[in-house]
């Protein structure tokens, strides 16, 4: 009962509804003894869960958030790297691991982040425009609306956000920034609503997608992950992979479809959806799609 409190101490579900937990925990087909990665520590919700699996095993917890560290487990059992998980392999190294049997990633932004007004990463309150995950970096929300030519934001908001307008956007902004400082959530939005095609907090919630995923480079992130994963994960090991818009789902199917019968083959034809009931609990769970990939076993032949 004690190891099981161990277990548990320090974990806020406050912090982050892990989206797909049971899903997620059965498909990493976890080993007690062996050796796991939680690309996407935050608030420590699937760490616990498969701390909760493991005898032997050890858990490596990687996340570029400062704020996270109020969340680590009392756990031997458990490392936190507090990292972008683009570094994987360099510092799985330096814990002297060259191979794992699965790796786990909630991709996005976690309820914390959203519900943080100062992070500047939500649409419903105003703050600075920051949108940084990691607060070490230099790149913000602010600096690309004020800085970036016209063709570098129709690029973010056309291929990132996937904005219906892109090219008005990107037009419109650049006339308007002469005019307004665009620092603050606030200001940013009512610079926008004369262009805004469709539904507001969908286009909203789409150039905010574009801007964040461009601050803290998400796609360079993932596809350095995902290339990483390949490397370190020992035969029949787990790639989980949980992604919350097409853009970043995109990126994993290719590339799963480029290693298939070469070195990862997808478990499910189609990605894992949550159930209704996960929905109704946690909308934000809505858009959540789950691939799952094994590295392939090879079996060398015997002369």
């Amino acid at each position: 009962m004690g190891k099981m409190k161990n277990k548990e101490a320090n974990y806020n579900e406050n912090y982050h509804k892990p989206v797909l937990r049971e899903e997620a925990i059965e498909a990493l087909q976890i080993n007690p003894e062996g050796t796991y990665v939680d690309a996407t520590f935050g608030g420590g919700g699937h760490s616990r869960a498969i701390l909760n699996e493991l005898d032997g095993g050890q858990l490596i917890g990687f996340d570029q958030d400062g704020d996270v560290k109020s969340n680590v487990p009392d756990n031997e059992q458990f490392i936190l790297i507090n990292e972008n998980f683009r570094y994987l392999r360099r510092f799985l190294r330096v814990e002297g691991i060259t191979s794992v049997s699965g790796i786990l990633a909630d991709l996005g932004v976690s309820s914390y982040q959203f519900d943080t007004a100062d992070r500047g990463f939500s649409i419903r309150m105003d703050a600075p425009l920051d949108m940084r995950m990691d607060k070490r970096g230099d790149l913000t929300a602010i600096d690309i609306l004020r800085n970036y030519e016209e063709w570098q934001l129709l690029y973010l908001f056309e291929n990132y956000g996937e904005v219906r307008n892109a090219k008005t956007l990107a037009a419109h902004l650049i006339k308007m920034r002469k005019q307004f400082p665009l620092k603050t959530i606030g200001e940013l939005k009512n610079v926008i609503t004369p262009v805004i095609k469709g539904n507001k907090r969908r286009y909203l919630a789409q150039v905010f997608q574009a801007l964040r995923i461009e601050v803290n480079d998400e796609l360079g992130a993932l596809k350095e992950l995902l290339e990483q994963a390949e490397a370190v994960l020992a035969p029949g090991g787990r790639l989980v992979v949980i992604t919350f818009h097409s853009v970043e789902d995109r990126v994993v199917k290719q590339f799963l479809k480029q290693k298939q019968m070469e070195s990862l083959n997808a478990v499910f034809k189609k990605p894992v959806v949550p159930t209704k009931d996960e929905i109704r609990i946690n909308s934000r769970a809505a858009s959540a799609k789950m691939r799952v990939a094994e590295k392939i076993i090879v079996n060398k032949r015997r002369d």
